[in-house]
């Protein structure tokens, strides 16, 4: 990301400890969003086969999503910082492959959700250890309450394709 602002604010966090929160959040904003966005991608788009079931589900998703991205964004500006979330920003910053426009398919979407959401959940994941070894245990909570929810919803799109695929 870019060099980071900061703001007053009377929050006692060191500075150093923000800075790499407020960087931290934001990278991981990037991948939120873009996660938010392809998940109405096909949640609009996706025909076939349990198409009601996931095309609800995926509702579900994004609004989970949207809470995400409203905490993360907040917890940055919290800590002096500014939220990056312009698509500009998203499209530049983002961990997500980009999202194919091309496909149909519950299967295909599904199988295309799950590789974002497995490098998002990931990404997070990291992003607890970073935060908390940073010395912001509130911004690691955060993080910790995102991977949960990434997780659970990446067990859901994983089921649809587990099904298909067999035990390993």
């Amino acid at each position: 990301m870019s060099k980071i602002n900061q703001y007053h604010t009377s929050n006692n966090t060191p500075d150093n400890t923000k800075a790499v929160s407020i960087e931290t959040l934001n990278a991981r904003l990037a991948d939120l969003i873009d996660l938010a966005l392809v998940t109405k991608q096909a949640h609009w788009n996706l025909k076939g086969v349990n198409f009601i079931g996931v095309h609800e589900m995926l509702d579900g998703f994004r609004t989970g999503l949207d809470g995400f991205v409203d905490t993360a964004a907040e917890r940055a500006v919290q800590l002096g910082g500014v939220a990056l979330g312009t698509v500009q920003t998203v499209q530049k910053h983002t961990n997500c492959a980009p999202y194919p426009t091309d496909i149909y398919t519950v299967h295909d979407h599904v199988k295309a959700l799950a590789e974002r959401y497995g490098v998002v959940a990931n990404k997070v994941r990291e992003a607890i250890k970073v935060t908390a070894e940073a010395g912001d245990e509130d911004t690691s909570d955060i993080f910790t309450e995102i991977s949960r929810g990434l997780d659970k919803n990446l067990w859901f799109l994983e089921a649809h394709l587990q099904a298909e695929a067999g035990p390993r």
